[in-house]
Parts: C-alpha cells; structure tokens; sequence
C-alpha cells in the first residue's frame, strides 16, 4: 500500500483516534485482517467474526509490527475507531486507488471467475505490475484488501466481484470504480438466493452499467456466447467488445479441440491477427476464460502472438481449481474441490472424461467423487440429479456421491440412467471415501474430486496424496 498517515487515515474513513502519540506516523505495510498476517508498518483490521473477535488480537498485532488497529471500540493501542470497519476498509481502499489512478479490470460470473482473473493476472504481468486477488477474495472484505495491495508502481489493478444478492456488484464497484468490466456467463450459482437466472443477470450486469462512458475509457468485455451477458450490451455507456466461439466475436476462438491428456487448444483471432493456443490448463470450459482473458489483454495494447504465448504457458494460480497431480503409482487425481455449481460441475466431469481417453490406453479408469451443489434452493434435486445422469453419458467409469442428502440425489441421477451395480456409489463422508478409493484405485486411474467448499471434500484428494491421509479420522461430509 502506499504510505498514509494515521491521521490521513482517520480523515478518509470519518474514524477518530485514540491511544496514537503521534497522528503522523505512516502505514506503510498491508492491511490485513489476521493478527498473524502483520508485518512491520501493517494496518491490523478487527473484525468481530462468527468463532474469534479481532479486537482481542489487537495488543498482539501491535506488538509485532502493526502501527495501529482499525476497530469499532478503543483497543487499548493506537486504533482508528470507527462505526463500521468493514464501510472503513471501502473508503480506504477507494482513497488508495484514486490517488494511484492505476487502470481496474474487475470481473464477475457465475462459474470461472477465479480461473479467468488468474489468466488475466499473468498476461498483464508481461505488460506491467499487477495486483490480484489472492485465491476468490471477491466480497466486500476481500476486494478493498486486493485493492490496498496496490502501490505507485501498480500498473493493473484486477478484480474479482461475487455476488449473493441484487445490488452486491453495484456496492463493490462503489468502492473501486473498474475502467474495465468483464461479465464471463449467467449460471445457476447462488440462483436459491437470488430466486432465478433472469435475476443473476440483473445482478451481473450491475457491473457494465458502473463502467466510465466510451468515451472516458469505459470497456465493457461481454460473452458473445451467452444471451444473456450479451443483452448486457443495452445497459452500459461503456465501448463493447465480444468474445466467444461465435463468428460474430470480436475476439474469438475457432478449431477448439483436447489434447490426449484434456488440455484445450485453438486458433485465437482478434481484430489483429491470429495465433495458435494450447493451453496447459485441463478442460474445454477454459477455452472461455482464455478467450475473456484474451480480449483484456488485446484492449490493453498486448499483441496477438504475445496473448498466445501467454495462454499457452499460463498455469493455475489458486488452489484446489483443476490441480492435476499424478502419483508414483501412475493414478492421476484432479483436485477441484475449492467449489461447485451445475456448470462448473458439468465442465470438470467433461474434462474428467476427456483426461479419461489417454487414461483407457493405459488400462486406467475414470472416478468422478462428488458431493453437494450448494444454494441451489428449490433446482437443487433437479441439478443433482442430472449431474449424475451426465457422469453415466461421458461414461465415467465410476462415480462416488459423498455425503447426505445432495449425494444420494447424485447417485439416484446416475442409477436412473442406467449406472448398474458398482458403477456409482454413495458413501456418507470423507474417510469413507477415502477408504473406498485406497482399496479400489490402480495405475492409470484419474479421480475427480468435486462438491462446493462447504463439503471439504479437498481432503479426499490431500489425503490420496499424502500416505498418512486423513490422519484424524474424521470425515467432513454433509
């Protein structure tokens, strides 16, 4: 972050100080929200959360390094004392960028986000410094604190903006207006809180109406092959460029194919020229996010053969998104665990099964361990219920539904499209999963792990990795 003044500081976030011998003294660490995460010149954030009160934390955070707390009651220690920590963080994340004038992408979408802002984080790079969420921090906490990151020397600023509710994106481009706003898709995430699709674009689109005129600079990015991002076009003042498979696309992708081992490639042409792409990510669906990531770029000035290059080397940046690891025994397990949606879902199991074709040369088979799709309110037995019938269309070799209710419609699904005998499975948490896969798994095997973030089903994959697996016994299955 730039160096403020804690008086600087009080001034923009309307706080009144208290404890500080010396209103002058300068925050020139980061902001951060964990007392463990302070470093010398560090502004400590307290947040009264759910299992811990930050406030408890703020003698220690002083104690090492911190030059004062932001918090909602004196502290004992040089504090910042507002109404509203988390309003705070905004202002002072707003305060920052607009002295920085630094130029903002900020994206958002149903399914891809995290995926997509780490491609865009690596070609900007080539082109400058970039600061970018660190994992999904896409919310009213974790966007400011990217945003805080940024410095005098910050050329890119990218964003990540989620959503549960109409008026969330809205809010979010309130604290960091973007120059840059990309829509990936409208999707069936979060659609039991936002009571259908035809409201999630309503959301989404919050983004492209925040966006600067054309002739200020404003770009609206949108997907070319979903109607309903593409309508987004009417609802900004923003220039709009396309992308998608569609030949109408500004920035398009044309002969989309899988290698052997599911890595997608494709001829990528912009206004510019064209160039070959073969990624080093797995699955179709990043063909989309390539091509999202692709039209920033193009807009910011970086040639066509330099994207190209750029995708083409591009790895994963967050974890439990598509790892891919193979073990000294040639079982292979894809680690995707950190989320989950229809969509997100439908595109692992098809990468699944194009990883599945090299796998069958070698005599290896397909596992596909799911587990719930949250929030998906009243579609959730439906959407449960056709992922399971898709693993049996992409003949999954084996699917194994983890956890409660959700997991019994996943393996119903499978049974009614005709998954016979040992074919699917349904097992009531992690250590039985575990223990399936131990007895079941040989050489050529590849195993999907997939279910939303709450089902922590990231420890079926660790503990396929690690010898000692899941050595408190515990499972974590809903």
């Amino acid at each position: 972050m730039i160096a403020l003044s804690l008086a600087e500081i009080a001034a923009v976030v309307g706080g009144k100080s208290y404890d500080i011998p010396d209103p002058e003294l300068l925050v020139t660490g980061p902001v951060v929200t964990d007392s463990r995460q302070v470093r010398p010149g560090s502004l400590f954030t307290a947040f009264a959360g759910e299992h811990a009160d930050g406030h408890d934390f703020a003698e220690r955070a002083v104690a090492d390094g911190a030059v004062a707390v932001l918090a909602t009651r004196p502290v004992g220690v040089p504090a910042v004392v507002v109404g509203d920590v988390t309003a705070a963080l905004g202002a002072l994340a707003r305060h920052v960028v607009e002295r920085l004038g630094t130029t903002t992408v900020a994206l958002t979408g149903s399914a891809g986000k995290t995926s997509t802002k780490d491609l865009i984080a690596q070609l900007l790079e080539r082109r400058g410094p970039t600061v970018y969420p660190e994992g999904n921090l896409n919310n009213e906490i974790g966007l400011p604190l990217t945003a805080l990151r940024a410095d005098t020397g910050t050329r890119h600023l990218v964003l990540e903006m989620g959503a549960r509710y109409v008026g969330d994106i809205r809010y979010l481009t309130e604290l960091v207006p973007p120059r840059i706003g990309l829509v990936l898709n409208v999707g069936t995430a979060h659609v039991g809180e936002f009571g259908g699709r035809d409201r999630i674009a309503l959301a989404k689109g919050e983004l492209v109406e925040s966006l600067p005129s054309a002739e200020e600079g404003g770009i609206a990015v949108l997907n070319a092959d979903d109607p309903l991002v593409s309508a987004m076009a009417s609802r900004t003042r923003a220039r709009v460029v396309t992308f998608g498979e569609r030949d109408s696309a500004d920035i398009r992708a044309a002969n989309v194919r899988l290698t052997r081992q599911g890595q997608p490639a494709f001829t990528l042409h912009t206004p510019t020229g064209c160039s070959e792409v073969t990624m080093r990510l797995y699955g179709e669906h990043h063909v989309s996010n390539a091509l999202a990531a692709a039209t920033v770029a193009h807009e910011l000035g970086m040639p066509v053969d330099e994207i190209a290059l750029a995708l083409s080397e591009a790895g994963t940046l967050s974890r439990w998104r598509m790892e891919v690891t193979e073990r000294p025994d040639g079982v292979t397990i894809v680690n995707d665990a950190y989320n989950a949606n229809p969509e997100s879902m439908r595109a692992a199991l098809r990468a699944l099964a194009a990883m599945g074709q090299g796998a069958q040369s070698r005599g290896g088979r397909t596992w596909a361990v799911l587990g719930l799709m949250a929030e998906l309110g009243d579609e959730a037995l439906a959407e449960h219920d056709a992922v399971g019938r898709l693993a049996v269309r992409l003949n999954v070799s084996k699917l194994v539904a983890v956890g409660g209710r959700e997991a019994s419609w996943l393996q119903l699904g499978a049974y009614n499209e005709g998954s016979w005998g040992e074919e699917s499975v349904h097992v009531s948490d992690t250590q039985a999963a575990v223990d399936l896969l131990r007895g079941e798994l040989r050489p050529g095997d590849v195993v999907l792990v997939k279910a939303s973030r709450s089902v922590g089903l990231e420890r079926v994959a660790q503990a396929l990795l690690d010898p000692a697996g899941l050595s408190d016994g515990q499972g974590a299955g809903r």
